[in-house]
């Protein structure tokens, strides 16, 4: 049977109590005997193997010791069923056979990732049920707004944050190790959208071994470590930056990314940011032709069709900024905070109070630096050279300014073929410049501006 019986049980929050604690908290937290009734609970590797036998597709990545981040662009994929991999997982040195043919599992790392369960398990509907984000507050929500993610060990998601709402994530098997930095510290990850994916933005650092020379203020980026264990459910706020890495041989988990009401104005942003990507990378040129289209995308679209969806999304975004001013009381001004939230000067932030079911993920002492270490599921915080004090911390953060940002990370001395040092500016270059975070929020809300002014 692939459809469990759900058993009543109590909760230590209700769903309204979960979904305030999801809409006012803005750090990260592991939520604790939510899911004990959770018919997904049982969806270990085992159980899905039999509930789903067509084939899905595997990202394989080599395991190494290499300093840049591995992106999607340049890892393999292979397309086999669950029980495919699941006889690779449990391959002890006998002759390889199968999809996975060409990858031995003690050097190679696998991952199914993103997908879609309302897509996967269309012909089992009654499944979507497992999955109860209802317990959070979100009525209807369950299998069919949910991804699907299996894995093996050491299998990762490269360093990123996601530019629309906030992600609850359900592990079900083995354990995940999650790396999370605030929004603040985006000038410390030094942000590129390329390889380019609509919603994602990606971290030139290899978080796990940062090279400092290439990447100095990666050293004084705030670092949040958890271990998810089975049955948990981590709360990852909006634009938090976070690198995932299954550390057990077989790993499966869930999540459903939650909407919110500022994703309006982030996908402004982001079909700004594609019709820049698109139109720059688009123009053939000597140093263009690198993979810059990350494999989740379906291809590249038309400048006109980005152009329509710009102005689709500047539309939407306006109705809604009418319909909130409309809404609110001429004497109370709307504000947001740092992460978009709505607040009020009259209304000071609800605290919310963690215990035994609610834990805060504690932010990691000390940084990580750049390391050799055998396993590539290891971080190095070890040794003294990487400690920072926190009064140091918070002297290097008051430098993080917009010009040092772009000038650090993306100009560059480069050798010429010549063999001559002297500085190179690609089109990779000047399009990090050109859609880096703070620019690109800078260019929205100036389009924002104007199209008010044209239209009041």
């Amino acid at each position: 049977m692939c459809v469990n019986a759900k058993i009543m049980s109590s909760k230590p929050f209700t769903p309204e109590e979960a979904r305030r604690i999801v809409q006012v908290l803005q750090k990260p937290a592991v939520f604790l005997n939510m899911t004990t009734d959770w018919p997904a609970l049982h969806w270990t590797v085992e159980h899905l193997s039999a509930c789903l036998t067509k084939r899905i597709r595997f990202r394989v990545g080599k395991r190494s010791e290499d300093m840049a981040p591995l992106f999607e662009t340049e890892c393999s994929y292979v397309e086999a069923t669950i029980k495919e991999f699941l006889s690779w997982t449990a391959n002890d040195g006998e002759p390889l056979v199968g999809p996975f043919l060409d990858y031995h599992c003690k050097e190679f790392w696998a991952y199914a990732d993103y997908k879609y369960i309302a897509q996967l398990f269309q012909d089992k509907p009654a499944m979507f049920q497992d999955v109860v984000w209802s317990d959070f507050g979100f009525p209807g929500r369950d299998g069919r707004d949910s991804t699907l993610w299996i894995g093996t060990q050491c299998a990762n998601t490269p360093c990123h944050l996601d530019s629309y709402g906030c992600n609850l994530v359900f592990q079900i098997q083995g354990r995940k190790r999650w790396h999370l930095f605030p929004p603040d510290d985006t000038a410390c990850l030094y942000p590129t959208r390329v390889p380019y994916e609509e919603s994602s933005v990606f971290s030139h650092v290899n978080v796990i071994r940062p090279d400092l020379k290439k990447f100095p203020a990666y050293g004084r980026a705030r670092l949040y470590t958890v271990t998810l264990q089975p049955g948990q459910v981590l709360f990852v706020p909006r634009h938090w930056w976070h690198y995932v890495e299954s550390v057990d041989p077989v790993t499966v988990s869930v999540n459903s990314w939650i909407e919110m009401d500022m994703d309006d104005e982030a996908r402004v942003a982001e079909a700004l940011t594609k019709t820049i990507v698109c139109a720059v990378k688009s123009s053939p040129s000597l140093d263009n032709s690198d993979q810059w289209l990350n494999p989740t995308e379906d291809g590249v679209s038309s400048h006109d069709e980005n152009m329509q969806y710009l102005n689709l999304a500047v539309k939407v975004c306006m109705n809604k900024k009418r319909d909130d001013i409309e809404d609110q009381p001429k004497a109370e001004a709307v504000k947001r905070d740092f992460s978009g939230v709505l607040k009020s000067p009259a209304s000071p932030p609800s605290l919310v109070s963690f215990g035994p079911h609610l834990i805060p993920v504690h932010l990691t002492e000390k940084p990580q630096c750049s390391s050799t270490k055998d396993s590539c599921c290891f971080s190095c915080t070890d040794s003294p050279q990487c400690q920072i004090t926190t009064k140091d911390q918070d002297k290097l953060r008051s430098d993080n300014k917009l010009g040092q940002r772009s000038g650090q990370s993306v100009l560059q001395d480069t050798e010429n073929p010549g063999g001559s040092g002297e500085m190179h500016i690609s089109t990779n270059d000047v399009l990090e410049c050109l859609v880096h975070p703070d620019v690109i929020a800078l260019v929205t809300r100036l389009i924002m501006c104007r199209q008010r002014e044209l239209h009041s």
